[in-house]
C-alpha cells in the first residue's frame, strides 16, 4: 500500500498497511482483529466510537497475542483461533499537531488480527460496547463510519487467511453452504 493520509481530529497522519509485520512491542499503540464467523464479519457498536471491529490498547504486563485475546473477549464475547495478518504504520512526521509529551509514537504501529470465531457467547454488553452484529464482509464499509481505503487492503489480507487454509475463501464458502 502506498501511504493514505487522514485527518483525524485535526491532525494529518500517514498510513501505511504493512502486510506480516509484528512491529516492537513499545510501538504499537493498538490491537484490532476482523472475527469471522460462517463466512461473517463481526463489528460491534462501540459506546464512543460506533460500528468498529473489536480491539483496544495493550495492558501493563500483557502480550500483544494477549490484548486481541482479551478485546475481543470484552468488547464482542466471542473465542477463537487467531492469525497476525500485520499493521498499519500510524505516522506523525508530517503532524504539525504532534507533541513529544503525547502517549503515542512518533511512528507507531496499529496490530491487526483475523480471529476465526470458535464460540459465540452469549453477548452481555458490560464494556464498552453495547451491541455486535455479524454482516457479509463487503458491506463493512457501509457501517464503519471510519472507514478508509487501507481497510480494504487489510480485509484482503483476512480473506486471503482463509484461502490459504482450505483453498477456499470465506465468500466462496458462504456461497457453497448456500448451493450457488
Amino acid at each position: 500500500m502506498t501511504g493514505i493520509y487522514v485527518d483525524w481530529g485535526g491532525h494529518k497522519l500517514k498510513l501505511m498497511w504493512m502486510k506480516d509485520l509484528m512491529p516492537q512491542r513499545e510501538l504499537i499503540t493498538s490491537v484490532h482483529a476482523f472475527c469471522f464467523y460462517e463466512g461473517q464479519l463481526l463489528l460491534v457498536n462501540l459506546n464512543d466510537r460506533g460500528w468498529d471491529f473489536p480491539g483496544g490498547h495493550i495492558e501493563d504486563g500483557e502480550t500483544v497475542e494477549a490484548c486481541v485475546i482479551r478485546e475481543v473477549m470484552e468488547e464482542a464475547y466471542v473465542t477463537g483461533d487467531w492469525t497476525l495478518l500485520g499493521a498499519i504504520e500510524v505516522n506523525h512526521e508530517e503532524n504539525p499537531l504532534w507533541n513529544p509529551s503525547s502517549p503515542y509514537p512518533k511512528v507507531g504501529y496499529q496490530v491487526f488480527y483475523r480471529m476465526d470465531i470458535t464460540e459465540l457467547l452469549p453477548f452481555d454488553a458490560g464494556f464498552e460496547s453495547s451491541e455486535r452484529m455479524l454482516i457479509r464482509p463487503e458491506e463493512a464499509a457501509h457501517y464503519h463510519k471510519g472507514w478508509q481505503k487501507g481497510f480494504d487492503e487489510i480485509m484482503d489480507a483476512a480473506l486471503g487467511v482463509k484461502k490459504r487454509r482450505t483453498g477456499l475463501c470465506d465468500n466462496e464458502l458462504f456461497n457453497r453452504r448456500l448451493g450457488l
